[in-house]
């Protein structure tokens, strides 16, 4: 792996503490029960809308400071959360990360640092296997398994780690395979079952009474022989049999094959939906603004406020970020509102608590000269400045 070539592994003296076992694929493509979930249409369809939503945040380096704002002050810092690696955009290695997150509830971002300690690109860390230790110094690192068999040694303080279900463990958060993995094994056994069913339907099964004794050899000739003159579809006399006396009874046997319940098999889909803290219309993208909104502040915005505390941990000094310095991650939620509500929005540009092309994006335009530049009406001035007084 090229990740291999730019870091050197830590070695330290090191007493394990945790170990956790990542959800990796490995596999051909065909989905089995051994916690390749990312195969199943289903986990696939839960865990997307999150990762599309998380992908579209725009990551941002703020500094406030002396009551100024400044927005990506630093180009080096804006580059690396638009281009973490050679490999990514930003856009890319959010949507990675959040897919990792959600089928692990833990996920990880390496940081590499120059000379000078500033850092330079970042990649999400995909690993079979991870352990924490703790050196002779009480330093935290972290030992990752890669999937080409090599080992990963390196500091907590170039670790980005993302965590859900954070309960039981100190550093890792919990895995949702033990949870999920009894219901996958529902669906699993349901679609073969149909599948089963399908094909022993399109199979139809005779019975043939014949009024001599035949040798087993004859049997399967003469049956043979019935089969090929008037079941194949490319005979002249398909559709119709005619037979002698040699042949007493041609009778259909109807096979019966367990077809699961469709209640029970929409039961087991819905347990897993709500599992992942979704629903039906988010998935088939036919949510109402309300609804949208909904399930954007129960599951997007609480992991984009984890990323903007970590993302501003690891990348920022505590002297730095004394000096306001931070990354938040902007989303255009607005972009799922009701033509009627981006257009009440108006009321928020003429009184400068909105720029005009930040409007305009929610309404899908382009920006205009002069757009980043806060306005305001007349009667609306600032308490205090002359057009208004206390």
């Amino acid at each position: 792996m090229g990740i291999l070539n730019k870091i050197s592994n830590v070695i330290r003296k090191k007493q394990t503490v945790s170990r956790v076992e990542l959800v990796s694929d490995m596999g051909n493509g065909y989905f089995y029960f051994d916690k390749k979930i990312y195969h199943s249409d289903i986990v696939r369809s839960c865990i997307r809308p999150d990762a599309k939503a998380a992908g579209k945040a725009v990551a941002k380096h703020i500094r406030r400071y002396n009551g100024e704002l400044s927005i990506n002050p630093d180009p080096y810092m804006r580059f690396l959360l638009e281009d973490p690696n050679p490999y990514m955009s930003g856009q890319q290695m959010q949507e990675k990360v959040s897919n990792i997150y959600q089928l692990n509830g833990n996920a990880y971002i390496l940081i590499l640092r120059d000379e000078n300690g500033l850092p330079y690109e970042m990649y999400p860390i995909v690993s079979t296997t991870v352990k924490c230790f703790f050196d002779k110094n009480g330093m935290l690192f972290y030992e990752f398994y890669l999937k080409n068999g090599k080992k990963l040694e390196c500091s907590s303080d170039d670790i980005i780690h993302l965590k859900n279900d954070y309960y039981d463990d100190d550093i890792f958060g919990e895995s949702p395979i033990k949870t999920i993995l009894p219901l996958m094994e529902v669906v699993q056994t349901t679609d073969q079952g149909i599948v089963k069913a399908v094909k022993n339907s399109a199979v139809i099964q005779w019975l043939f009474k014949f009024t001599r004794t035949l040798k087993p050899e004859d049997i399967k000739k003469n049956t043979k022989a019935i089969v090929d003159s008037y079941m194949n579809v490319d005979s002249e006399t398909v559709g119709a049999m005619g037979v002698d006396n040699t042949v007493d009874e041609a009778r259909q046997v109807e096979s019966k094959d367990y077809v699961p319940n469709a209640a029970l098999v929409d039961r087991t889909h819905d347990r897993i939906i709500t599992f992942f803290n979704t629903n039906k219309k988010i998935i088939s993208s036919s949510y109402t603004e309300d609804e949208w909104n909904a399930y954007y502040e129960a599951k997007t915005e609480p992991y984009l406020l984890q990323c903007k505390n970590e993302y501003t941990r690891k990348l920022f000094t505590r002297k730095e970020r004394s000096f306001g310095n931070e990354i938040i991650f902007q989303t255009a939620n607005l972009a799922y509102a009701t033509l009627s509500t981006k257009l009440a929005f108006v009321a928020l540009v003429d009184r400068g608590a909105m720029l005009p092309n930040e409007w305009r994006e929610t309404l899908g335009l382009g920006p205009i000269e002069g757009g980043d530049k806060p306005i305001r009406r007349l009667d609306t001035g600032v308490v205090g400045d002359g057009n208004g007084k206390e």
